[in-house]
Order: structure tokens, then sequence, then C-alpha cells
């Protein structure tokens, strides 16, 4: 495969995570999560942002993971 170049860089999970939260609903509970005025509403938020964060964290962990084990057995020559 000529021209394509992998990379071990967990691209998918990032853009994802990036599209999570960068939009009107993910900027609204992130300042709800820490910037909110209201006690109620920060801690009823931060448990709820504190583990999306959690999950994308994984997620991009494994995809880093993945990719690793994929370019190391690329480079042994075990598939194409």
């Amino acid at each position: 495969m000529a021209g394509t170049a992998r990379t071990r860089w967990p691209w998918i999970s990032l853009l994802l995570s990036a599209a999570l939260v960068c939009n009107p609903v993910g900027f609204d509970f992130l300042h709800s999560a820490f910037f909110a005025g209201e006690l109620l509403a920060r801690n009823i938020a931060q448990p709820i942002v504190l583990t999306a964060l959690a999950i994308m964290a994984v997620a991009i962990g494994l995809e880093w993971l993945v990719r690793s084990l994929i370019a190391r057995s690329r480079a042994r020559g075990v598939t194409n």
C-alpha cells in the first residue's frame, strides 16, 4: 500500500471527543459542571462530566493500544 501513512495517534477517538465537547450542549454541560453559580447544578453536572471524560480517556487509550499492536504486527510482517 504505497502512499498510506499508518499512525498510532488515536485521531478517531480524539475527533469524537472534540465533537462531543465543542458543541452548544457540551459547552453548557461544562459550564454547569464547573462555573455555575448554583451549588446544586454543579453537584449534578460534575459527576456526569467527569464520567464522560473518563470514558473518553479510556476510548482514546484503547484506540492507541490497538493501533500500536497493529503497527507492531505489521512491522514484523504478520499482516499486509
